[in-house]
C-alpha cells in the first residue's frame, strides 16, 4: 500500500482536511493588537477587536494589496496603514478617507475560537463544527499549560500515527506490554485509538504498579481533522491528558504546539496540585517524544509493506482519505 500517491489526502504536502487549526497561543494577541499570520501556506492577518473577540481576515487589503496586520485595529474593525480603509467585523469595507462613502468591496474573513489558551481558526467554506478537545474531557473545566513548541521533517499525518504504531512503544521506548488498538469513529471529523490490553506479566515494574489499576492502563488517542491529537495516559485513579496540535508547513513539514491539560480542582491546594500534575504531564510527554526526534528528522514516510501491527496505522489513513480536501495555500476544495 502507497500512501503518497497525489489522489490521496493522507501525507500530501499539497492537500488537507477542512477542520480547525491552531493559529497562535491567546496570550500573543491583546485587544487592540493585530498580528500576521500563514497558516496552512494561506496569508491572514488576525487581530482582538475592543470587545476581546478574535477575528482572522484575508491578510491584504483590496485596494492596493497592502498587509493588514501593518494596519491598526478601530473597535472591532481593522484600518490598513496605507489608504486607511476600514473593514468592519463581517470584512466589509466601511470607509474611505478619499471618498464620501465607502466602496462596495469586503475582505474574507474566517471563524475563530479560543481553547486551551490557543487561537484557532476554520478553515474550509463549510460550518465550522466541534472545536477538538479530549473525549473524557467534555464539557468539563479544565486547567492548562502550553508546552513544547517544535518542528519536524515529516507531514503532520506521519507525526500523528506515531502515537498508535504499537509496535514501536517496544523497539523505541522499551516498554513491556502488548498494545493492540480498538478504533471508533468518534465525531464525524474525529476518530479514537483505545487500549485494550493488559500484558507485561513477566516486566517487575508492571507487577509493582499492577494494584494501582483495575483494568489496563489506559492509552487512548483522539484525532481531529487529521492534524490535532489528544493522548490519554495512566491507570484507574489518574489520567495524564497532552494535545499535540499540529499545522503543516511548506513541502508538507510539520509545525506543533503540546497542549497540556488536567481537570480543574478548586481552591489554593487545587491549584498546587494542577500546577505539580501538568508537570508530571510534561514530563510523560518528553519521555515519549525523546526516543522519536530523530526519526522524524530523516523519514520518507511511504507504506508499502504492511504488517499486522499497522492495522491502527491503515484505518487512520483511511479516515484521513475519508474527509473533505482543501488545497494549500488557496483553501478551495479539492
Amino acid at each position: 500500500m502507497h500512501t503518497t500517491s497525489p489522489q490521496l489526502i493522507f501525507n500530501n504536502p499539497q492537500q488537507f482536511v477542512q477542520g480547525w487549526y491552531w493559529a497562535l497561543p491567546s496570550k500573543k494577541l491583546k485587544v487592540g493588537k493585530v498580528k500576521a499570520v500563514t497558516l496552512l501556506g494561506r496569508k491572514l492577518a488576525i487581530y482582538r477587536g475592543n470587545s476581546g473577540q478574535v477575528k482572522a481576515v484575508d491578510a491584504h487589503c483590496p485596494h492596493m494589496g497592502a498587509h493588514l496586520a501593518e494596519g491598526k485595529v478601530e473597535g472591532e474593525g481593522i484600518r490598513c496603514f496605507f489608504h486607511n480603509w476600514k473593514y468592519d467585523e463581517r470584512g466589509i469595507c466601511v470607509d474611505v478617507p478619499s471618498l464620501e462613502k465607502p466602496l462596495p468591496v469586503c475582505i474574507k474573513t474566517w471563524s475563530t475560537a479560543e481553547k486551551y489558551g490557543m487561537i484557532w481558526v476554520w478553515v474550509g467554506e463549510d460550518s465550522p463544527t466541534a472545536l477538538p478537545f479530549v473525549p473524557e474531557l467534555e464539557n468539563i473545566d479544565c486547567d492548562y499549560i502550553l508546552g513544547t513548541r517544535f518542528s519536524k521533517n515529516c507531514h503532520p499525518n506521519v507525526l500523528l500515527i506515531n502515537a498508535i504504531d504499537a509496535h514501536h512503544f517496544n523497539t523505541v521506548h522499551n516498554l513491556p506490554l502488548e498494545i493492540v488498538f480498538d478504533a471508533q469513529d468518534f465525531h464525524s471529523h474525529a476518530i479514537t485509538f483505545s487500549n485494550t490490553t493488559r500484558g507485561g506479566d513477566d516486566s517487575l515494574l508492571i507487577r509493582l504498579i499492577r494494584p494501582l489499576y483495575q483494568k489496563e492502563v489506559t492509552y487512548s488517542m483522539c484525532y481531529w481533522y487529521g492534524s490535532t491529537g489528544t493522548v490519554t495516559l495512566g491507570p484507574d485513579f489518574l489520567h495524564f491528558y497532552i494535545i499535540f496540535a499540529l499545522r503543516m508547513l511548506e513541502d508538507g513539514k510539520t509545525e506543533g504546539q503540546t497542549i497540556l491539560v488536567t481537570p480543574k480542582r478548586r481552591g489554593f491546594f487545587g491549584w498546587v496540585i494542577n500546577r505539580l500534575l501538568l508537570w508530571l504531564t510534561q514530563q510523560v510527554g518528553n519521555y515519549f517524544a525523546k526516543g522519536d526526534t530523530q526519526v522524524f528528522q530523516t523519514i520518507q514516510f511511504d507504506l508499502k509493506t504492511p504488517t499486522k501491527a499497522d492495522i491502527s496505522i491503515l484505518q487512520f489513513i483511511q479516515h484521513v482519505n475519508q474527509q473533505k480536501a482543501l488545497t494549500w495555500r488557496t483553501w478551495e476544495n479539492n
